[in-house]
């Protein structure tokens, strides 16, 4: 199998290439020489897709804690922007970290200040902060969305890939057995012609 014919293969439309289906093993392999540099290069073809599903997995992993951070930032925002100027402030306790919190007394706010990341944090008038978050929020639910569609397609790939190895690996074996087997009937041939002594 050519690195051009895999190069042809269509893909998912994150470009994760889709596996080769060995429907016949002869459209792989013209001869037993060319088993063992297949099996190889399905070989490396499943570690190259484990590898996608374990960075994949880790990217769902990190969306999962960070979807619901975002929901409960736009939840807070969109209260706050519910406050009336004239309001008296509330009483809240908020996380400084896991095991620490504190308590703080909200004065209506016409503003809000967000983490962006790489220690950045910075003001919002609340519309914008509401529109920020909502946008954040719908792109990483489509990001989590993607994270699941390629796990399940490179479960597909690898599962794909181990059933062609299989069936490369026993017409291999196939092969084997019948070249055996005419050895066999051509020596059994030469002993019947041979006189006997």
């Amino acid at each position: 199998m050519s690195e051009k014919s895999l190069q042809e293969q269509p893909t998912n439309p994150r470009g994760i290439p889709r596996a080769p289906f060995v429907d016949k093993v002869e459209d792989y392999v013209s001869s037993r020489n060319e088993v063992e540099a297949t099996l190889k290069s399905f070989q490396e073809m499943i570690a190259k897709y484990q590898f996608m599903e374990v960075n994949t997995q880790r990217r769902a992993a990190g969306l999962k804690d960070k979807i619901p951070d975002i929901q409960k930032t736009l939840d807070t925002v969109q209260f706050l922007k519910t406050r009336k100027p004239d309001s008296d402030p509330i009483e809240a306790t908020f996380e400084l970290n896991d095991t620490l919190y504190a308590k703080a007394s909200i004065p209506p706010t016409e503003e809000v200040y967000l983490w962006l990341g790489a220690n950045v944090m910075l003001s919002y008038p609340l519309p914008e902060a509401e529109t920020l978050l909502e946008s954040k929020l719908e792109t990483a639910e489509q990001n989590m969305s993607n994270c699941e569609e390629d796990l399940d397609f490179l479960r597909e790939q690898i599962t794909t890939l181990e059933v062609a190895t299989a069936r490369v690996y026993n017409w291999d074996v196939g092969q084997k057995r019948k070249e055996k087997a005419e050895k066999g009937h051509s020596g059994e041939e030469d002993k019947r012609i041979e006189p006997n002594g």
